[in-house]
């Protein structure tokens, strides 16, 4: 038995084949057998409004009220969101706020506490 490679976002070792793509059954992440040497350390930082560094499990809290697309709640300022997780694309903070549910930020509207 041959050994698959951890999952480059989050190193989960739980990964699987799926035709052509390699596959993370924690994080969803689903990557080729090419992109196996190119991993996440080759990309720039997730930075907050403030240009700290964010990581995974940080608790950052919103500078600016954010409407939630197709729907009428907002996001106030000063809501905490904690335990982050990083993500690749334009809104790259995945997270879950208390009476919204899990959406995704961009870390330009968050600070780190």
């Amino acid at each position: 038995m041959n050994s698959l490679p951890h999952c480059p976002l989050c190193k989960s070792a739980y990964t699987y084949e799926d035709r052509r793509l390699y596959v993370c059954p924690e994080c969803a992440h689903e990557w080729s057998e090419r992109e196996v040497t190119n991993t996440v350390d080759n990309v720039a930082p997730v930075t907050d409004a403030n240009g700290n560094v964010l990581e995974e499990g940080d608790t950052v809290s919103v500078i600016k009220d954010l409407k939630v697309k197709g729907s009428s709640a907002v996001v106030k300022v000063g809501t905490r969101v904690k335990n982050i997780r990083l993500v690749a694309g334009d809104h790259d903070i995945d997270c879950k706020i208390d009476g919204i549910g899990a959406m995704k930020l961009k870390s330009q509207f968050v600070k780190k506490v």
